[in-house]
């Protein structure tokens, strides 16, 4: 047994030493290691590959690999053995790995085999190989501009190489995709264009006055070809050649009505381009000579204007607006586009008669005439005399006894005294000759005659006639002179009466008036305008500013040494319109200026600029007026006189949509009327019988005239609409011999010349006849149909009228007083005559005279008629005091009942005459 143990020990320690021999070698690998590995996979692809070489192979696990180690905390990777036999292995990452955090790697790698055994004893390890590991880059990042907009500028006439530069960067960690390959304008039709590194450049030269300002889109791409998500807007400007001039002005200013002054200029400022600056002077000037007679004027007859300026009274206005007492000017041609103006457009074919009762008469040494009158270059070589007006006999003979015409582009004024003032050779030609006359604007003439000095005033400028031919007085003679405008009448020496001489150009507001003209202030007034320009705040123009604006406020001239304060003084010039409806339209503006620097006359030239002042549409008024529709009065109490438009109301109203929710609200305005016109319908009155009558005390303290012919009547002149109410309202109706059953007549108002007018309001009068009336008398129990007033269906609650209409409780009158008809019947022949005079003779001149009275009240009742006729003899004092306020003679009676009840009848008859006359 010892033997057989000892030869086991043997065996044992020749195994162990035989097993010591076998794994004698380590393994081997490469030195060094390349690899690379895509970003977001984990698999490295080496170079060389990974394999492990042990000499002891084949003997299994000393010459079999195990592992492989890899050294280092921070590479993120580990190395797995694919076949331990033959010692391949493969390199992979733990997780993703990114390119941009970081794109290489380096570490060691060591490599070990399986020792002696399966448990791996006695394992041997490789030398440490250094691994170069590169992260290969994936294009996952589009391009990104610095910024999203750009702001270049370049000087307009020039081409530049490089504008400005646009930049973009990728994120992505390789240069192939990290790298900015190419920039794209995507913009189309643009005059740049874009290099590969960003710089933009112009293809062209440019133009600031044709366009100021490019706006135009870029895009990137990497060298992978991946375009970035958002284009770039670049904005490039375009900058003028240094020009001197002014800047910050609009061409165009807005002004609605009724706001008051409005700054033209609130940013405006002179370039100079450096320029030293030592005296500058700026003209502004309104230009609105296409708005009408030269600017904007509040558009009355030139008589209306007269008074509204204080010129004495007196004058006779020979263009009036057609109505139906002036109309003859009704053939004429308005000149149209020009809005309210009340203008006529003469082109050598029309003209107009005076009527000889609107002929001004005292026309001695002292008249003047006024006109407005817009002329240009008469046609043709020879031109003939062009007539503004003539006064020439009417038949047998062609004198010119006065006339103002123009020749040449002269203007003449013939004056022929006659033998009853003198018999001396005397002044009767007086010649101008004016630039005005023929250079096609709007002028203001006014001539002023104080015989034998005759002077002649444009637009407020005094001249004296430049020639004066003398001639002898004419013979008086028994002939009629007709007064004419836009020719000359030629009434003899001729086959057939003729106009002669015609005017060719416009005309408005001409007009005659006894006596001298009054004062240079009221011709300045007649033809100042409504708008014009203005200074705000005098006070701080600036110490060394000296400014100028003319009289009639369309030039403002200004002049200074200090840039900076004349800048200031431009800035506070104003536009300002104060009509209340001002004509729509625009108003030229245009700026000049003369600059001086310091040793030189004159060191750079301003241009003139020209803007534009848009006038919008006014709110316009809506004219209305109501009243009563029907009168019902007995023909013989228009002998009396009726006022016809006793409840007149006129309103005038505007749609107003300030209100951000409520659009189309009517509110009432006040403003003027300058004529309400009363027209006849149907046959005209008859001369001696019928009339309009207006008492002149009913136009005192009113700016207010009238004029009656047999057509109605006008009532003119400008003035608030509560005092063309209140004379309205005592116009007379009076018939001293009635025919008709009715007359009807229409009242219509205007505002400026008839730009605005009312509606038509007409009134029909009805007019009962004595037949009617005694009809109506005998048949007590019949309905009194003449006592009715019939309103519009619109009016007032506070209406002058009340009506009454009898019921059908006639009836019970007539069962009533069965009993006392006979005897009524008898009594009332009787006294028939006796009741015909009565009922002419009423009396109402207390009433008539106020025909702003209070209300009338008319009540008709039967039955109260049929009690009062049971109490016949007992009337109470208080229907006694109320015939005497009427004015009704009522006749008493303290007789029998008879003589009570025809007195009763009587007095109700009265009474219902007196109610249904409708008297002042």
């Amino acid at each position: 047994m010892k033997r057989i143990l000892i030869l086991m020990l043997l065996a044992l320690g020749l195994s162990c030493v035989r097993a010591h021999r076998v794994n004698k070698h380590k393994p081997w690998i490469e030195t060094s290691y390349h690899g690379v590995i895509t970003e977001n996979t984990d698999v490295v692809q080496l170079d060389p590959p990974l394999v492990a070489l042990d000499k002891d192979a084949p003997v299994p696990y000393a010459g079999e690999i195990c592992g492989f180690h890899v050294q280092g905390l921070s590479a993120p990777f580990e190395a797995v053995v694919l076949n331990s036999t033959s010692g391949e292995g493969r390199l992979r990452a733990r997780g993703p790995i990114d390119c941009e955090r970081q794109r290489e790697f380096t570490f060691s790698i060591q490599a070990h085999d399986c020792g002696t055994g399966p448990e791996g004893r006695g394992e041997k390890r490789s030398h440490k190989a250094t691994v170069h590991v590169q992260v290969g880059d994936v294009n996952e990042f589009p391009p990104v501009f610095g910024q999203l907009e750009y702001h270049g500028s370049v000087t307009e006439g020039k081409v530049f190489d490089s504008i400005l530069q646009v930049q973009a960067s990728d994120q992505d960690c390789s240069p192939q995709y990290s790298q900015i390959c190419n920039y794209q304008i995507t913009s189309h039709d643009t005059a740049f264009a874009i290099d590969r590194n960003g710089n933009i450049r112009n293809t062209e030269s440019l133009s600031f006055d044709k366009k100021s300002h490019y706006k135009i889109r870029v895009t990137a791409f990497d060298c992978g070809q991946k375009r970035a998500a958002q284009d770039a807007v670049v904005h490039i400007h375009v900058k003028p050649v240094c020009k001197p001039g002014w800047q910050g002005w609009n061409k165009l200013v807005d002004y609605e009505p009724g706001t008051g002054s409005k700054l033209l200029f609130p940013k405006m400022h002179l370039e100079t381009c450096d320029g030293s600056v030592s005296w500058i002077r700026t003209t502004v000037e309104l230009e609105s000579s296409g708005t009408g007679r030269g600017c904007d004027r509040q558009s009355y007859s030139e008589r209306s204007s007269q008074k509204l300026c204080g010129a004495s009274s007196g004058s006779t206005d020979l263009l009036p607006a057609p109505s139906s007492v002036f109309n003859w000017t009704a053939t004429l041609v308005m000149d149209s586009g020009r809005d309210s103006d009340l203008t006529y457009r003469f082109d050598g074919r029309q003209a107009a008669k005076i009527p000889d009762w609107a002929v001004p008469q005292n026309l001695t040494d002292q008249f003047t005439i006024t006109t407005w009158m817009k002329h240009g270059p008469s046609p043709g070589q020879r031109a003939e005399k062009e007539t503004l007006l003539c006064n020439s006999d009417k038949t047998e003979m062609n004198r010119h006894h006065y006339s103002l015409y123009v020749h040449n582009c002269r203007l003449v004024f013939l004056l022929r005294t006659d033998y009853t003032q003198t018999d001396s050779f005397r002044p009767a030609e007086f010649h101008w000759k004016l630039e005005q006359i023929c250079d096609k604007e709007w002028h203001y003439y006014v001539i002023s005659v104080d015989f034998p000095v005759v002077t002649l005033y444009v637009d407020g400028v005094t001249y004296d006639p430049y020639l004066v031919t003398d001639d002898w007085p004419i013979h008086s003679s028994q002939i009629d002179v007709q007064l004419t405008v836009g020719a000359c009448w030629q009434g003899g020496e001729v086959s057939k009466a003729k106009f002669t001489q015609y005017f060719r150009g416009s005309l408005s507001g001409l007009t005659i008036r006894p006596g001298k003209i009054e004062s240079q202030t009221i011709i300045s007034c007649l033809q100042a305008c409504k708008e014009g320009l203005d200074i705000t705040s005098l006070e701080s123009l600036g110490p060394r500013i000296k400014f100028h604006l003319n009289p009639a406020q369309s030039l403002v001239v200004m002049e200074g040494e200090d840039l900076e304060q004349m800048n200031g003084a431009l800035r506070k010039v104003s536009y300002i319109n104060s009509r209340q409806f001002p004509i729509m339209g625009a108003r030229h503006l245009r700026i000049s200026t003369a600059v001086q620097c310091f040793g030189e006359d004159v060191c750079i030239s301003v241009p003139d600029i020209e803007a534009v002042v848009m006038v919008i549409q006014p709110s316009e008024p809506r004219i209305t007026i109501t009243g009563a529709e029907h009168l019902t009065i007995p023909a013989s109490d228009l002998a009396l006189g009726l006022c016809l438009f006793r409840d007149l109301h006129i309103i005038s109203t505007v749609t107003k949509s300030d209100e951000p929710t409520i659009t189309g609200v009517l509110k009432e305005i006040t403003h003027n009327l300058d004529y309400c016109d009363i027209m006849v319908l149907g046959e005209e009155l008859r001369a001696g019988l019928e009339s309009l009558e207006l008492q002149h005390s009913a136009l005192l303290g009113k700016h207010l005239e009238y004029a009656n012919s047999s057509t109605g009547m006008s009532i003119y002149g400008v003035d608030s609409i509560s005092h063309y109410t209140e004379v309205i309202r005592q116009v007379r109706y009076q018939n001293h011999q009635a025919v008709d059953s009715v007359r009807t007549f229409r009242l219509t108002c205007s505002e400026l010349s008839g730009r605005y007018t009312s509606d038509q309001y007409t009134l029909q009068v009805n007019i009962l006849h004595r037949e009617e009336a005694m009809q109506h008398v005998n048949h007590v129990m019949a309905p009194p149909k003449y006592v009715q007033i019939i309103h519009p269906t619109v009016i007032e609650s506070n209406n002058y009228y009340s009506l009454a209409v009898p019921t059908i409780a006639t009836a019970v009158i007539v069962v009533c007083i069965a009993a006392l008809l006979v005897v009524l019947l008898g009594v009332y022949r009787l006294n028939q005559p006796q009741n015909k005079d009565d009922i002419h003779t009423h009396t109402l001149p207390e009433k008539q005279a106020d025909c702003d009275g209070s209300s009338l009240s008319i009540t008709v009742n039967p039955l109260e008629i049929f009690q009062e006729l049971q109490s016949a003899e007992e009337v109470t004092e208080e229907e006694e005091d109320e015939d005497e306020e009427c004015d009704i003679s009522s006749t008493e009676s303290d007789s029998d009942d008879e003589e009570a009840t025809t007195s009763f009848i009587h007095h109700q008859t009265r009474m219902q005459w007196g109610k249904a006359s409708l008297h002042c």
